[in-house]
């Protein structure tokens, strides 16, 4: 899931900064541009670490900057398929809920939820069991799989993963805790 990357880039600095180049300013610069800039190889990128190389500057023509080569350390979020994600649950919505893994948003279905009904209840932003009781809502701390997963580089927002908890050892953390606490009692 998380990774630290060596990765290459150019960046430009402005005119305003040509005085003072250093690696500290270079770093700030690529953590400008890249910090949650999806790509289909490496994940989101969280943070850049540190520059380890930073090549000569190259002036291009009508341009106000000067573009480096930099050479730098990143921690990527890279979800993979069928890895078990813990999260917290950001938003409740009628055919879901949306839980935050790392810099990211993946949906958990309502039918990937329960075998049970849920209804949505909209004032309380959560979702509820007629039968059990048992109730999902945001806040709420869960356990689930990664079971699709679609990047769009160009616009991040529109990235899709996709999210069960209908297995063994999965969903809501309070459920799962009840879950051992039964068995342990049955034992």
């Amino acid at each position: 899931m998380y990774k630290r990357a060596r990765l290459k880039d150019t960046i430009e600095v402005p005119p305003e900064h040509l005085g003072d180049v250093s690696p500290d300013l270079v770093k700030r610069l690529l953590q400008d541009k890249l910090e949650g800039r999806m790509d289909e190889d490496i994940g989101s990128v969280v943070t850049v670490t540190e520059v380890h190389d930073l090549g000569e500057g190259a002036v291009l023509p009508n341009r106000p900057g000067v573009y480096f080569k930099a050479e730098f350390d990143a921690v990527t979020f890279d979800p993979e398929m069928q890895e078990v994600v813990d999260g917290e649950i950001v938003e409740v919505v009628s055919f879901g809920a949306f839980v935050g893994i790392g810099p990211v948003d993946g949906l958990l279905h309502v039918s990937q939820i329960s075998d049970e009904y849920l209804a949505f209840d909209e004032e309380n932003q959560q979702l509820a069991s007629r039968e059990s009781n048992s109730v999902i809502g945001t806040g709420d701390s869960v356990r689930a799989r990664i079971v699709t997963k679609s990047i769009d580089e160009r616009n991040p927002r529109e990235s899709k993963i996709g999210l069960t908890a209908k297995q063994p050892g999965l969903g809501k953390h309070g459920w799962l805790r009840e879950e051992r606490e039964q068995s342990e009692e049955a034992e």
